[in-house]
């Protein structure tokens, strides 16, 4: 090892004059060299696929020049033209005095981010782009946190200490995680020093902490989310020059520099505040999670009805569903909460869109059903059809009476023939899935698991060939090909349905020993073990009944056991909140209720002001549950104000 040999960090001169005349500047990983949204990407890149009908890196770029960033760097590898006459053509490039300025860089024989990294340091040596301390993401980031104090502590840092080279953001999770993994932590409370950093492939697993750790005071943490936004020194960029087995920027680059005594570089964490938001979308499972996010305001500014990005924003109505100007929509149409209809959308006579995202220029027949789906643009949808939890991609046409089971995934152009049923978790492309990794063009690279390609990822899917056109018998030729293992499950590679992958049985398994406690009348301090047996570490709450308020009243420790933080109480009121709506029988209930949650220390007094504080700013159509509350929530602040004045 010896990042003294190489002279990209000894450019950047130290002193405060020279810092402060920096720009703020980031890297761009617009390649996530992983084959997770197969077989969507063997025809475009990840970054430009749409999240709620805006591509991903544009709601990365949105937040990077909020937060400051004047100049950024896009590393692109495979698809690398389509993302380059994406960029060149949107406002990033186009409009007059821009305060980010965007360049490219390009590298077709890069497999991972540790390639990605090396090459980038080799450009640096050439043309010394990057000034100093940088941010680097992926454009599947979607965050509104702030990042100017952040790197001025980073740099502040350094000052005191040159062998700091890297600070890590995370966020403590309120909710269930993202990703599939559980993540372990440890770091010097006093410092903020990042001490040991452990994935585990289940959660509730089991981790090894160094003995050595053990001699002063660690604080070890479980909860805690990787944001994948790290602030670096230039030394990080010749560490993956001196280190070919960086490949991985965690498994590898980060585990290595943490069991490395030599060099003694280290590493620091920062925790973001509850009223922030950052996420990758690495899998289906987080699209899944970051669109709802998304369209519940999580992640405001970055959300539907606002121009962040010169896409046209669309109007947030009742019961929180945005919906396109130009949308036309039959009035025996339903279209539910949490539902986004996008420009030129037709919907016919009595379908039924729930939790779903529509996208623009779809034309959907009549009797139609869309249940928790991710409809993108042109799709064009017959009378009589049934999609639940799916996504359904660009031209493509599923013909009348055909039903798209929970977890599938349609590719560009696929056409889905008369009341063809598409198997549970079928995976379906006009292209033949690869064995070999011939073309950047062609494919996102690495496994994230072992930086090699998956090959076997082929095997997992229903394919097309190129030469048939359509699923079911209309189709020109029946060229369907089948994998041996019949219907297909993935525990990273699905979308997020309430019956079928992890997170749905993890729901179902506490629903049941949760009612099965009611009726056998259990006291609630043997229900949390028996909910901690299944090996889940924060719970939302359960469904609505009718008895709500017995049920509180009983079970309200177990409640309060997993609803400890501000944001998980925010979401449970949220999920009260549309529950009423969505019931003309539940919806006289919730100015009861909300004031009941308090009495009983199930929601706390910060969560409901919060909740109505985000209230506050939307559309008086959705505002209906606030006003309910105002004379509960104004009593809330006047007490507020005198427990203040007393202190």
């Amino acid at each position: 090892m010896g990042a003294q040999k190489k002279p990209a960090a000894a450019k950047v001169r130290e002193d405060s004059e020279d810092l402060s005349c920096q720009r703020l500047q980031a890297i761009l990983l617009a390649d996530s060299f992983t084959t997770q949204f197969r077989p969507i990407t063997l025809e475009r890149p990840k970054v430009l696929l749409p999240i709620v009908n805006i591509p991903m890196i544009d709601y990365t770029l949105a937040w990077l020049e909020s937060a400051g960033i004047e100049e950024l760097f896009v590393f692109c590898c495979a698809h690398s033209s389509q993302i380059i006459d994406y960029l060149k053509k949107s406002e990033w490039y186009t409009r007059p005095n821009p305060n980010l300025l965007v360049r490219t860089i390009v590298s077709h024989n890069s497999t991972s981010v540790g390639d990605a990294l090396r090459y980038i340091y080799e450009q640096q040596t050439e043309t010394s782009q990057i000034q100093g301390d940088f941010v680097l993401v992926s454009g599947d980031t979607v965050s509104n946190m702030p990042l100017a104090d952040l790197i001025q502590q980073h740099r502040d840092r350094k000052k005191k200490d040159e062998k700091a080279i890297m600070t890590m953001v995370f966020k403590k999770q309120s909710r269930l995680g993202i990703g599939s993994d559980q993540l372990f932590v440890a770091v010097d409370p006093l410092t903020k020093q990042l001490l040991h950093y452990e994935e585990c492939n289940s959660r509730g697993g089991d981790f090894c902490l160094d003995k050595s750790l053990l001699d002063s005071t660690v604080l070890v943490c479980s909860d805690m989310q990787d944001c994948y936004i790290d602030i670096c020194s230039p030394e990080v960029l010749s560490l993956f020059e001196d280190n070919f087995d960086y490949q991985h920027m965690r498994r590898r680059f980060v585990n290595g520099l943490l069991v490395d005594d030599i060099m003694g570089y280290k590493i620091f964490t920062h925790e973001i505040q509850s009223s922030c938001y950052a996420a990758r979308i690495d899998n289906l499972r987080s699209y899944d999670t970051v669109s709802k996010d998304i369209i519940q305001r999580w992640t405001y500014p970055y959300v539907p009805n606002i121009d962040f990005s010169g896409n046209p924003p669309v109007k947030l109505g009742r019961r929180g569903i945005y919906r396109a100007s130009d949308a036309v929509q039959s009035h025996t149409a339903d279209v539910g909460a949490s539902t986004v209809i996008g420009y030129g959308t037709k919907i016919g006579n009595g379908g039924k869109i729930y939790n779903s995202v529509i996208g623009n220029g779809c034309c959907i027949g009549s009797n139609v059903v869309i249940q928790g789906s991710y409809i993108w643009n042109n799709v064009t949808i017959e009378d009589g059809c049934e999609i639940r939890n799916a996504i359904v991609c660009d031209g493509v046409k599923v013909r009348a009476g055909a039903v798209l089971q929970p977890g599938v995934v349609l590719s560009f152009s696929v056409v889905v023939g008369r009341d063809f049923v598409v198997p549970a978790y079928s995976k379906v492309s006009l292209l033949q899935q690869p064995t070999t990794e011939d073309s950047d063009e062609e494919l996102e690279y690495a496994d994230s698991s072992s930086g090699t390609a998956d090959h076997s990822s082929g095997l997992n899917n229903l394919q097309i060939e190129s030469k048939a056109s359509e699923l079911g018998p209309d189709g020109a030729e029946d060229d369907i090909v089948v994998p041996p293992s019949g219907e297909l499950k993935s525990d990273t590679d699905i979308i997020n349905t309430d019956a079928n992958d992890s997170y749905g049985d993890f729901e179902r398994e506490v629903e049941e020993e949760f009612l099965s406690a009611v009726e056998k009348d259990n006291k609630a301090d043997i229900v949390i073990p028996l909910i901690n047996s299944h090996r889940v570490h924060i719970i939302s709450a359960t469904e609505l009944y009718r008895n709500a308020m017995g049920v509180i009243t009983k079970w309200k420790g177990v409640l309060g056991f997993y609803l400890k933080q501000t944001d998980a109480q925010i979401e449970v009121i949220m999920k009260f909140e549309e529950m009423c709506q969505e019931s003309e029988e539940l919806s006289p209930l919730f100015a009861k209720l909300l004031p009941f949650l308090y009495d009983k220390d199930v929601v706390q007094e910060d969560a409901i002001l919060r909740w109505g504080e985000d209230k506050a700013g939307a559309d008086d159509c959705d505002k209906v549950y606030l006003n309910k509350c105002e004379s509960f929530i104004k009593w809330l602040k006047e007490a507020s104000e005198e427990e203040e004045e007393d202190s």
